[in-house]
């Protein structure tokens, strides 16, 4: 799996059967006066497999905006594989051109079934070649939104347990291709941390931490000793903050005035984060709905009401121009608008879910988010598997940001498009 990539360096992320040395021999992809490709001279990196047979290779002094072609070594032997292994560094773009249009998959919710430790009766997991959809879209980066595991009864008090159930949904053939070629990040909900609606009194989560960590190639877990799966990456011109919402979580049955999501740690890094970035569109990724006002299930306003209203209070108080959020959890996707007097709207694109079951909730005549006052119109999609794509693009100053939801077969079902301008604040008269 490739991992965190950026100018200069890239993570590969390599899981094996045994214990073995393992090696990546990597070499940039260049283009001859016919247009034909050769390879050039390239690097290698090496090291042992560890915890759960686990290696992770950090390949470094890489040049910008180059396309790598890189081969698989397990003990000295070439592990082939039927799909290609490259990856493209990021562009050297600032100071120098507009930025670069780039495309960013995403999706949450993936259930890998195991008959033998699933619920009796129909699957619950559909069909993984929506993962060859989303591959066929060449992405520059996959980013999981929660729920991407799916722990089980037999999983979840146990840390060999929990790693079983990363390793068996990460080995899912079907999955390889798309791990291969895009940029993987990650956070997590409930289904990938602990039991359902987990929170921070589960005691494994250190141990739910520590496989995460594992698992995902990341560039940090955490900030500045407050523990967590939370970090934050750059593509392109725009910040992406990833959020933990279990790791610090009161239960959800605490009192009012003790009811938290974020932490007081991780959510002042987030605010401080915010006000530092500069990027057109900062974009906000947690487990479960921020926007959304129906308190339902465990949407913000259901858990933290309080410390939703207080994330949204600050992001207007500061002037925090380019906010957006994603989300997952919700197994039914949906685009929501927070209208905001004397401010641009805040919006939240829920995608949900890959394969795990799909659900009919918001559709129901008895459901309270029947007719959501923020959903965007046209963007509710229930009972089908699907994924999101992010696409930016346009000069400098003029950016434009594409929401679109593709079904399991990837056939486009919406889109929205998002200029930069509608991000900003009004201009004081």
């Amino acid at each position: 799996m490739l991992g965190h990539t950026t100018h200069r360096t890239a993570v590969l992320w390599v899981q094996t059967m045994a214990p073995a040395e393992v090696a990546v021999a990597y070499r940039p992809v260049e283009q001859d006066t016919t247009g034909a490709t050769r390879p050039a001279t390239g690097g290698r990196a090496t090291v042992r497999t560890g915890e759960d047979h686990v290696a992770r290779l950090v390949l470094s002094h890489l040049e910008p905006g180059t396309r790598y072609a890189y081969d698989l070594l397990i003990d000295g032997v070439e592990a082939e594989r039927p799909y290609p292994l490259e990856f493209t560094t990021q562009p050297l773009w600032q100071h120098r051109a507009d930025p670069p249009a780039f495309t960013v998959a995403v999706g949450s919710c993936y259930y890998a079934n195991e008959p033998v430790y699933d619920r009796p009766g129909r699957p619950y997991g559909g069909d993984p070649a929506i993962f060859a959809r989303i591959a066929a879209l060449n992405p520059d980066v996959m980013l999981w939104l929660g729920d991407n595991v799916y722990l089980r009864e037999v999983d979840w008090w146990s840390p060999e347990g929990i790693a079983h159930r990363y390793g068996h949904a990460r080995a899912e053939p079907a999955l390889q291709p798309l791990l291969a070629t895009a940029a993987h990040y990650a956070t997590w909900d409930d289904h990938d941390y602990g039991p359902n609606d987990s929170d921070r009194s589960y005691i494994l989560k250190d141990a739910a931490l520590e496989t995460f960590q594992r698992y995902w190639a990341n560039p940090s877990y955490g900030v500045g000793g407050v523990p967590g799966v939370f970090t934050q990456f750059q593509w392109g011109d725009a910040d992406f903050f990833l959020l933990d919402d279990r790791y610090h979580r009161a239960p959800n049955r605490a009192p009012d005035s003790a009811r938290t999501v974020l932490g007081e740690g991780q959510l002042r890094w987030l605010l401080d984060a915010l006000t530092y970035s500069r990027a057109p569109f900062k974009v906000v990724v947690l487990g479960g709905q921020v926007i959304n006002p129906v308190p339902v299930f465990e949407t913000y306003a259901a858990i933290a009401p309080a410390e939703r209203e207080r994330l949204i209070a600050e992001i207007t108080a500061r002037e925090i121009e380019g906010v957006l959020f994603l989300s997952g959890d919700r197994h039914h996707t949906e685009l929501l608008r927070l209208e905001r007097p004397g401010a641009y709207p805040l919006y939240d694109f829920t995608s949900s879910p890959l394969t795990s079951g799909a659900s009919n909730y918001p559709t129901r005549e008895d459901s309270p988010e029947r007719d959501n006052p923020l959903r965007v119109p046209g963007t509710l999609v229930t009972e089908r598997h699907n994924f999101g794509t992010l696409t930016f693009e346009g000069p400098r100053n003029a950016r434009t940001l594409t929401l679109r939801t593709y079904d399991a077969t990837g056939a486009l079902l919406w889109e929205h498009r998002i200029a930069e301008a509608e991000l900003e604040l009004p201009d004081e008269d």
